[in-house]
Order: structure tokens, then sequence, then C-alpha cells
């Protein structure tokens, strides 16, 4: 799995970690089981604080995408697939875009609710979707 970052991008350097690991989930690179680099040896070679990356890790991990065991380290998560990485990424662009609108977000909320109920019954389970 390849990391790089962009140290002038106005993107914070953690998000720009988790970007990495969700585009190698995406593209089919890293799968449920493949380890992550330790937190201290990625930050090393990145040239970034430990602390950097490990916000990145807890932002997969709160997507879901990693699990994060003390002592054991980071893997990719059973349930992380390329249609669940592009998801959170969609869901991503969704956030921000309501909040450069100024909009809070519940009303963000209540917009993606919304679109949920307009669609009808959720669809049978499909390959790569991360459902059985």
């Amino acid at each position: 799995m390849l990391f790089r970052v962009d140290p002038a991008s106005p993107v914070p350097l953690g998000d720009q970690i988790a970007a990495c690991v969700r585009g190698a989930v995406a593209e089919g690179t890293a799968g449920p089981g493949d380890r992550l680099p330790p937190a201290r040896e990625l930050a090393g070679s990145l040239g970034v604080n430990m602390h950097t990356v490990l916000r990145g890790y807890q932002k997969l991990r709160e997507e879901g995408l990693i699990e994060l065991r003390r002592g054991r380290g980071a893997a990719v998560a059973g349930g992380a697939s390329p249609g669940r990485a592009r998801l959170a990424r969609a869901a991503r662009q969704v956030a921000e875009e309501g909040r450069a609108l100024g909009m809070a977000d519940e009303a963000i909320l209540g917009l993606v609710r919304a679109a949920l109920a307009a669609k009808g019954p959720p669809p049978l389970p499909g390959p790569g979707d991360g459902r059985p």
C-alpha cells in the first residue's frame, strides 16, 4: 500500500493518510485482513507526527474500514470492500459540501434520510457491498 502526503495541501495530513487507505480498498489493492504499517513506522517514513497517523487511522476505524487493536496494530476490516470505500468517500463529500454551504449537521442528515426514504426498500445484497 502506497502512502503519500502533501504538506502544502489544505487537506489535513491525517485525512490524506486515511484517503490513501480508502483508495487502496476502493482499488482492490488492499482487502480484509491486510495489515497497515505501524503508526510510528509510517510517521517516520512520511516525516509526520505519529499522532497525525493515528488521527487518520481513527477516522478509518470510525468509518468501519479498519480495525485497531492495541499492541496488534491496524488491519483492513473484514467488512471493508471497494463498494463500501466508495460509499464512505461519497458520504464524506456530502458532509463537506453541506458544511461548505453553511448547513448544520442535522440538516445534512435530513437530506440523506429523505434520499433514503425516496428510494424505497433497500436493495438485495450484492457483491462488494459489504453485506453477507
